[in-house]
Parts: C-alpha cells; structure tokens; sequence
C-alpha cells in the first residue's frame, strides 16, 4: 500500500496536572478509541471525520481542564513509516487473551443454567466488539477470533435450544404459496437467527395469516403443523442450505435481490461460512431483543420491523464487495 492511502491524525496532549480525576478521564477515553502512543503524550489514529470529531472533542477537554493539546493531520513519507504506524495498531495480544477466554468459558458452558450462559454470552460479546471497534487493521488475529467466537456461539446456542437440525442430503420440492395459506407453522422455541428470520420469510411473502407454535422438543410438533428448522421438518437444512434459504428455494422467492441478501446473512450466521457485513450487527440486535421480550411472538415482531428494514437495504442497496470486507 502508498504511503499516502493512509492519512493519520496525531494529538500532542499534556494531560492537566491539578485534576486526577480529569487525567484519568482522558487518558481512559484515549484507551477506548484505541490510540496508539508514539511516545507519552503523543497518539496517532487513522483519520476519519468520527475520529477528528473524537479527538477534537478530547482536545478541547484537556484545554478546558488545564491542559495542552494540539491535533494534527499527517502524513507518513514512506511505506516504511506506514508500516511502523500500522503496528501501533496490532491487537494480536488482544484476540489472544479473548481466545483464551473464550477456551475458558467453553469448560462450563454445557454444565451452566440458561441464565448464566446469557450473561457470559453478553460479557464476551461486549469484549469481542470493544476489540473490533479498534482493530483498524484487521488480520489473521482478526479472522481466528471471529471463527472461535462463531464456534463459541453455536456451541451456545445448542445448549440453551437443542435439537438444531443436521443438514438432509434430499432435493428441494417447489410448492406453490397459494397451498399454503392459513396453517400452523411450529419450530422449536427462544428464536435464534434462522428459525426468526424463517418465520418472518412465512408470515411476509408466503402465509400472511399463518400461526406459529413455539416448541419446547421437537417431538411436541402437532401432525396438522408445518415444522421448520427442526429435524424430521417440512422445512429444514438441506445440503449446504439453512432453512431460510430452503424456503426460498421451495416456494420460488429466490430471485428476489433482498430475500437472497437476506439468505446469505442468515447463512453467515446460523454455519459460519462467508462474510456479510450486516450479520454482525442484526446478531447483536437479535441477543439483546431476546434478553428484552418476554415471549418469541414478542421477539418475532421486534425483530420483524429489524427485518423489513434490511430487506428494504438489501433490495436498494448495491452489494458489497467481500474481498473489500
């Protein structure tokens, strides 16, 4: 890479001396946006217009607490120097302690009640975006921990809703909507990626009138129900499929852009495999939603009005390009 395709911002600080509280107040924020330190009073980040915002903000902080401070926009001269820069930013150290946390955790989960598997599933997902939020410049590290974390979730995931379905080796059928309007839909219950974004595939483009069971095994499903996502399902994984992208499959929805977008998130989240810049963000909205409503007919209608709008983005929105992610 030039050296000129990396523009930086560096901000000469002397932290205020008649204030402790005020010091340490700075320099934790600095801490946060993840500055790298060139030497004592001396920090450099990548610049952007939010991180000119933050480090203006900080600035004038200090000045209005006693302190100097003094922003600049700089350039480094050579490749080399860019490279230096660049290392300030290494969080390899990082990801190595929340791989190792993650390891941790991995001893107890399958022996811990739903409501302390939710709390270590928060604490380390606050760890794990606290880390990205700074990794400006992502690498292997960066890859390794986004794998272990995806691990670590499913891992999660089955045991707080068991019963996730093996992939069926069998072709898909094509049904037509209309046969389906009306019925009974039941998957297992505490909604997860591909079983929310399955009932709201139903209930918006393929039975709006439908009811939805929530299961507690699957062995609960009535004869008369249409089950998804389950073993043994009407709808469920097939090949390298997830059920979201079956039923699009099976009820010919799969040349609509949005719904294909949608697929791929889904699929990024419920296996692992590809990137999609979204899924990251619809699975925090997701976990919190989850710890918030009391019921998955509460969750499936928050997280549905989540859906209409990427889907809405999807449809408009020109895909982005992943070797770019």
């Amino acid at each position: 890479m030039d050296a000129e395709n990396i523009p930086w911002l560096l901000l000469v600080v002397t932290l205020p001396t008649n204030s402790a509280t005020a010091r340490m107040r700075i320099w934790r924020a600095l801490k946060t946006l993840g500055c790298g330190a060139l030497r004592d009073g001396v920090y450099l980040l990548p610049r952007c217009a939010a991180h000119a915002q933050q480090l203006g903000d900080l600035s004038d902080e200090t000045v209005r607490e006693g302190g100097n401070a003094y922003l600049l926009a700089v350039q480094a001269q050579t490749e080399a120097e860019n490279d230096t820069y660049k290392q300030l930013f290494d969080r390899s150290t990082d990801y190595a302690e929340f791989n190792f946390a993650l390891s941790n955790a991995h001893k107890s989960i399958t022996s811990g009640t739903s409501q302390e598997i939710n709390k270590l599933l928060r604490k380390l997902r606050r760890d794990y975006d606290a880390i990205r939020s700074i990794d400006y410049f992502p690498g292997d590290a960066s890859g390794q921990a986004e794998a272990a974390w995806m691990d670590f979730v499913n891992v999660a995931e089955a045991v707080l809703s068991p019963g996730e379905p093996q992939t069926a080796d069998s072709a898909i059928q094509q049904h037509d909507p209309s046969a389906y309007r009306g019925r009974t839909w039941a998957t297992r219950r505490r909604l997860w990626v591909d079983r929310v974004a399955c009932a709201w595939l139903i209930r918006r483009f393929i039975d709006p009138d439908a009811k939805f069971q929530w299961l507690e095994s699957p062995s609960d499903c009535p004869a008369d129900a249409l089950g998804f996502d389950f073993d043994g399902a009407d709808f469920t994984h097939i090949g390298d499929r997830v059920t979201f992208e079956v039923l699009l499959a099976s009820f010919g929805l799969e040349q609509d852009r949005g719904l294909a977008r949608l697929g791929a998130m889904v699929h990024v989240l419920d296996i692992g495999n590809g990137f999609v810049p979204e899924a990251n963000g619809f699975e925090a909205m997701l976990a919190g939603a989850r710890q918030r409503t009391t019921g998955d007919d509460q969750l499936l209608d928050e997280i549905g009005v989540v859906l209409d709008s990427l889907y809405t983005h999807f449809s408009n929105d020109p895909p982005t390009n992943p070797a770019k992610g």
